[in-house]
């Protein structure tokens, strides 16, 4: 028998880069079909999940300004790199038989509805896998910070981020040779120590509506439903 799972209703987000897989730039569909297995999963156990998906693995928007360029600009061609995922995840999740709907933040009514928090949250009561695309709608916020936006809205008991480490360090780990791993810490002490985990918009944000943050390895298969159990190896971020 299944474990029970911890929570009613998460925020998956997923790094663009998680979508690579092996490969050196767009998306690897392996990677989506497993992430949608996990997420199918997930579903089965009776949680309601939404997720956001970066856009790294396709354009970041912060390559144009560091160029010199104009940031806005580039930050709306981040917006749609999310829109492209967010299509790709949805068609995985469909393929496994898992409904699912996407809402963007930037309205483009011919490819995805525009977001809602009332229809989204229709959505996830009927079981659906709501992902949400394009950021905040704005620039000069990263898709963190709108992780963390639609967790407040939507209500979520958690969000789980996927990265490409375990949990949360005091330093690069794979930089640091004496990088210490947390197992749990603080919201504050994240903000703190400026610790990359989030952005600091993002973790303000979870930290002020008193909601945690798991950190997790996305690459690690069965992951995310591990943690969504209690499981596994993850940093937990919250009040004390």
């Amino acid at each position: 028998m299944a474990a029970p799972a911890l929570y009613r209703r998460v925020l998956l987000k997923v790094s663009g880069e998680a979508l690579l897989g092996s490969q050196p730039f767009g998306i690897d569909e392996a990677m989506v079909g497993r992430i949608a297995g996990e997420i199918g999963e997930a579903v089965a156990l009776g949680v309601e999940v939404g997720l956001v998906v970066g856009g790294g693995n396709i354009f970041r928007g912060m390559s144009i300004a560091n160029a010199g360029g104009n940031r806005v600009a580039g930050d709306h061609m981040g917006m749609l790199a999310t829109v492209m995922n967010a299509i790709g995840l949805h068609e995985g999740l469909e393929r496994q038989g898992i409904s699912s709907r996407i809402f963007s933040a930037v309205p483009m009514p011919t490819i995805c509805e525009t977001f809602s928090q009332q229809r989204a949250e229709r959505a996830l009561k009927r079981g659906r896998v709501v992902l949400f695309a394009g950021g905040t709608g704005n620039p000069f916020f990263t898709t963190d910070s709108g992780a963390a936006l639609r967790a407040a809205e939507m209500g979520c008991d958690a969000i789980l981020k996927g990265t490409n480490v375990d949990g949360v360090y005091s330093a690069d780990p794979k930089k640091d040779p004496n990088a210490v791993r947390f197992d749990r810490i603080s919201h504050a002490e994240v903000l703190g120590r400026g610790l990359q985990v989030m952005d600091a918009a993002a973790v303000a944000l979870a930290r002020d509506n008193h909601i945690p943050l798991i950190v997790f390895s996305i690459k690690e298969p069965g992951a995310f439903v591990d943690v969504l159990c209690g499981r596994g190896r993850a940093t937990v971020i919250a009040d004390e």
